[in-house]
């Protein structure tokens, strides 16, 4: 590594000037580049993607262990590895976090605890009793959330009246109707139809081995009579919680063939988004809620639906040998278009990086992008778009029903400036649908348009605040490049408004907010580029507020940190050390708006440079992106080695260019 000044401090004294940026010697840059361009290289499948691990917290695996004894198909061996892992990422305050290095959170905790008592740990160990008395100091099993609240009902831990009403009828609502599955966010549509089945019928789990956690509640659990409490986010949830107590008698009063009629509408709904071993919706809590739901409906596990969605469960563990985790998804359209942009810039200018062995990396990889575009289904996106035809593509291998719109800019991107003629029909094919995407305020959101309905966040059963899924920064900013670096001037009005809203959402401080990634800094990275490539000039206020802001969070030691702390009122681009991925972004989205040359880009290429290893590689512990804010943190495993390499090869052609301008949207 090399040798780069470092300070312990988070900041520099008032009026004590940054250090003076170290100057990197363009050989050593190129040599950085060429190392991490290989470690990079080296991953690539034999049939042209990429896909890298996607970790997120105990839950998961803990939830999987008790899917296993919920069906009675307990495998020791796997689930002795689960144990492992839940082990090691236990946290010193004696539960289990949402996030590395995170504070004590009560519901990841109790799955955690309950898993590994399934797993066989005896209550009195150590960390099982270090556990169980942080559970009880903070208000017990009977404070978790909803989601931890529906698996201990599943086991008979707690009544049913701990769960909020959600009566199976909602599968029968029209889109008109408030409280309708159409209203809310892809995820939450595909976790809830099983679940809602669940809920209508009752099952209780095998539990081959009668475990139980009784020691877990503060109140006896059928003694407890306010399952449903805040805080509330505003007086509207104390209002939902009235009605939940109005609707709670009344659903007993709903006919008979009309619950049927429900029963068979989420079967129905479910059943064509199954996608295989990909399974319902691609992600874990709707997979295995699906696999519960078959077993529940008396389908044998040997029938090719419940059978196929028991594979697709499994096949999202990653098994290190000594150890076991489930994954929340899988990531190969999203790491593929990341690898094509951070190997394309390794490879351009006058240094580029074995260009026409990359070359053929890319067009394999393009090759696979372009077989994986959903171009023949409708998916639920339809329901606000019906004429729109359909071009996108996925997060994962196959969710044709859900593809997701920042996959389909930064895909598009990739292929645009890769350049090869077979990829202009599915180019256009993106272009359209992306337009088709823009919702009514100028923005974009994930997976639909206009998903905004923001007073269902305060109904009793999202109590983690994430039923929705309105336009984010992020996402309109990729959609916005990817329009922008298309060049077609009838796209301009599109643009225009996606250029206000982002205006529009740019905080007083100068940043902007990271839906999907942490945080602030991916934010305004995200902004700047769109910025930038829209022809926004460089000079605006909203450009030099957000420079001033990225120079105001970088840290002493030349990089820039922020951890997940920042979306839980924390502050904002600040951690406790600085890590590859937001020090790459922070460098990117200067750069992108003409500060190439200024000592704080100079001094974050050092920092990247300084902390690459000997493989290539870079290393980050600390989580960097999010699913839900406050609920459901993320580990992107390819981040460390995407970004870093496209910030120090963009850093490197900038040099040699005669404009120093950026020409591409990311």
């Amino acid at each position: 590594m090399l040798d780069v000044t470092d300070s312990a401090a988070d900041t520099l004294p008032t009026g004590v000037a940054a250090p003076a940026a170290p100057v990197l010697d363009p050989g050593e840059l190129d040599r950085l580049v060429r190392n991490a361009h290989a470690a990079l290289s080296s991953r690539q499948r034999d049939d042209g993607h990429w896909v890298f691990e996607l970790e997120s917290d105990a839950t998961i695996p803990a939830e999987y262990v008790l899917l296993e004894h919920f069906l009675d198909r307990i495998d020791d061996e796997l689930e002795q590895k689960v144990g492992v892992y839940l082990r090691r990422i236990q946290g010193a305050h004696g539960g289990w976090p949402l996030y590395h290095d995170g504070d004590f959170n009560i519901s990841a905790t109790v799955k955690a605890y309950f898993a590994l008592k399934c797993i066989g740990d005896d209550i009195d160990a150590p960390h099982m009793r270090r556990a169980r008395e942080a559970i009880l100091a903070h208000g017990g099993a009977e404070r978790t959330n909803v989601f931890t609240r529906f698996q201990l009902a599943l086991f008979g831990e707690v009544p049913w009246r701990a769960m909020p009403v959600m009566p199976v009828e909602l599968m029968l609502l029209p889109r008109s109707a408030f409280f309708s599955v159409w209203n809310m966010s892809y995820w939450s549509r595909t976790v809830i139809a099983p679940l809602l089945v669940l809920a209508a019928l009752k099952p209780v789990a095998l539990n081959p081995r009668d475990v139980h956690v009784r020691e877990l509640f503060v109140t006896p659990p059928e003694k407890v009579k306010d399952w449903i409490r805040g805080p509330y986010r505003s007086t509207w949830g104390r209002a939902f919680t009235v009605l939940d107590k109005v609707l709670r008698p009344a659903t007993k009063l709903i006919p008979a063939s009309t619950h049927r009629r429900a029963l068979d509408a989420a079967v129905r709904f479910i059943e064509p988004r199954l996608n295989g071993r990909d399974g319902l919706g691609a992600i874990y809590p709707a997979m295995a809620n699906s696999v519960m739901m078959y077993r529940a409906l008396g389908v044998p596990d040997s029938d090719p639906r419940a059978s196929t969605a028991w594979e697709s469960v499994r096949a999202l563990a990653i098994d290190h040998g000594d150890e076991i985790y489930f994954q929340p998804c899988v990531s190969p359209i999203w790491d593929t278009g990341l690898a094509g942009h951070a190997l394309i810039e390794a490879a351009s200018g006058q240094q580029g990086v074995e260009p026409e062995k990359t070359k053929a990396d890319l067009s394999k990889a393009g090759e696979w992008l372009r077989s994986k575009q959903i171009l023949d289904v409708k998916g639920d996106w339809a329901i606000n778009r019906p004429d729109l035809p359909p071009g996108g593509w996925a997060f994962q291998y196959g969710n044709d029903y859900y593809p997701d719109v920042d996959d389909t800019a930064v895909v598009g991107m990739l292929l645009h400036r890769e350049g090869d003629p077979a990829s202009a029909e599915a180019i256009e094919r993106a272009r359209q649908w992306i337009i088709g995407m823009q919702s009514s305020n100028g923005g974009w959101g994930a997976f639909d348009v206009d998903n905004n309905k923001e007073l269902l966040n305060h109904i009793p059963f999202s109590d983690h605040g994430a039923l929705l899924d309105p336009p984010t920064v992020d996402v309109a900013a990729r959609c916005i490049s990817f329009l922008a670096q298309l060049k077609n001037p009838e796209d301009r009005p599109v643009i225009e408004r996606g250029l206000e809203y982002l205006r529009r959402e740019q905080e007083k401080d100068g940043s902007w907010f990271g839906r999907w990634g942490t945080n602030y800094i991916y934010g305004t990275w995200s902004a700047l580029c769109a910025f930038n490539i829209a022809g926004v000039s460089h000079d605006d206020p909203a450009v030099s507020r957000a420079v001033e802001w990225l120079r105001s969070v970088q840290r002493p030691d030349g990089g820039w940190g922020e951890g997940c702390e920042s979306y839980e009122d924390g502050p904002r681009g600040a951690y406790k050390e600085s890590l590859p991925s937001q020090t790459a972004w922070a460098v990117l989205g200067l750069m992108a708006v003409g500060r190439r040359d200024d000592p704080a880009t100079a001094r974050g290429v050092a920092w990247l440079a300084s902390q690459q290893d000997e493989n290539g590689e870079w290393q980050e512990q600390p989580y960097n992106a999010v699913g839900f804010p406050r609920v459901f943190y993320l580990r992107y495993h390819g981040y460390r080695m995407f970004f870093p390499l496209l910030a120090l090869s963009r850093y490197r052609n900038l040099e040699n260019s005669n404009s120093r301008q950026v020409a591409f949207g990311f």
